[in-house]
């Protein structure tokens, strides 16, 4: 089997540019296309590793080929061409879970997944002196295949994944429409928080806990995807050693005995009692400071803090004046806090108005299909 792939990394749009600059960050050389993907190249160990360490991605996906083609048999005969061969061994499970067109002449989504499935096993077939008549077994691992095109160009790519990177596998209850932990991490690393410089987190409205959790695996420098399993694990094809030496190395790596200030206060206490949880699953019992208490109430003597927010918004109040009165009362209780810079996560266009004070600046992101603004207040600086 091959052991040096193209491959490309998903991300929520908004956050490609975050997602490069972590492929970077280990070590990896990568480039934003045209069509704004994270591409990079390398061997099993880089697969291993983008997946361990990536906090903002959604998945890491084996580029298998890409090609032209305007009718289903250049689709086919694209599809045929490919070295499948060098992926898929005897048996292998390659279900093609997912057909995206855009702007291209093929459009029947359906049926590019069926004909991409027929090209991939008469050429498996062929390769494994198998009967066409004969189906192929599909007994052994899983290999998700997704086809994609774009203006008639065809890319077709293997999850190396799994389930989406933003299952950490510390969840062990959300509560209501918690915001995804890739998310979170993005969030938190477009803040001005830098665990190194002792600066004080807090999210006033924390629910089940994401942003202090993560907040809490980026100071301690833990790898999102340690306590999760992967796609690529049970290929047969992809050595246990190599993983098992990316996790040693990723251990290693951990500051455990990092010194933070990481708070989470909810008025459902409901809720603090499911953060506790999701903290205690993941190693952080005691690392994080979760409390019951209202975010009206929230006062500190702590200088230079960073404070993040998802407050509940629409539908999550089920009433709009219930929002527009705890967005008033977010900037009251903020105003205090001049040194404090704040950054705050909402879909709702009339946060500004409500809660007192113009943005120093705005980003758009994109919480699944959810349109969103974090809002961001920079607080001044201490001389």
């Amino acid at each position: 089997m091959k052991n040096n792939f193209n491959l490309v990394a998903t991300a929520a749009a908004g956050l490609e540019s975050l997602t490069a600059r972590e492929l970077r960050d280990l070590g990896i050389e990568t480039q934003l296309d045209d069509r704004s993907r994270i591409l990079f190249s390398g061997d099993k160990k880089t697969i291993a590793t983008a997946n361990l360490w990536l906090r903002t991605a959604d998945r890491v996906k084996i580029i298998v080929g890409e090609f032209p083609a305007k009718t289903f048999d250049d689709l086919f005969e694209g599809v045929f061409a490919l070295e499948w061969e060098e992926l898929l061994p005897f048996g292998a499970k390659f279900p093609i879970a997912k057909a995206k067109s855009i702007k291209s002449d093929l459009h029947n989504e359906p049926s590019i997944q069926a004909i991409t499935k027929k090209a991939i096993a008469k050429k498996l077939q062929a390769h494994y002196h198998r009967p066409e008549n004969v189906p192929l077994p599909e007994t052994g691992a899983t290999f998700s295949i997704e086809v994609a095109l774009h203006k008639d160009m065809v890319t077709l790519m293997i999850d190396t994944t799994g389930e989406s990177l933003f299952k950490r596998g510390y969840r062990i209850d959300k509560g209501g429409a918690p915001i995804k932990e890739n998310m979170a991490a993005a969030i938190i690393m477009l803040t001005n928080w830098r665990a190194n410089m002792m600066r004080p987190f807090v999210d006033p409205t924390c629910g089940s806990g994401t942003f202090c959790i993560e907040a809490a695996l980026i100071g301690m420098n833990i790898a999102p995807g340690f306590n999760r399993d992967f796609a690529f694990e049970a290929w047969p094809w992809f050595e246990d050693e190599i993983f098992q030496e990316v996790r040693d190395h990723a251990e290693a790596q951990a500051n455990y005995d990092a010194e933070l200030d990481i708070s989470g206060f909810d008025i459902d206490g409901k809720m603090i009692a499911i953060a506790k949880e999701n903290a205690l699953e993941i190693g952080l019992d005691g690392i994080v400071n979760f409390k019951q208490m209202r975010l009206q109430d929230f006062q500190t003597e702590k200088l230079d803090g960073v404070l993040v927010s998802n407050p509940p918004y629409g539908e999550r109040l089920g009433d709009e004046e219930m929002a527009y009165q705890l967005y008033k009362e977010m900037g009251e209780t903020f105003a205090p806090l001049e040194t404090w810079s704040k950054y705050i996560i909402t879909s709702d266009l009339m946060f500004e108005e409500h809660f007192g004070r113009k943005a120093t600046k705005k980003r758009k992101l994109y919480n699944g299909r959810l349109r969103t603004d974090l809002y961001q207040y920079f607080g001044k600086r201490i001389k």
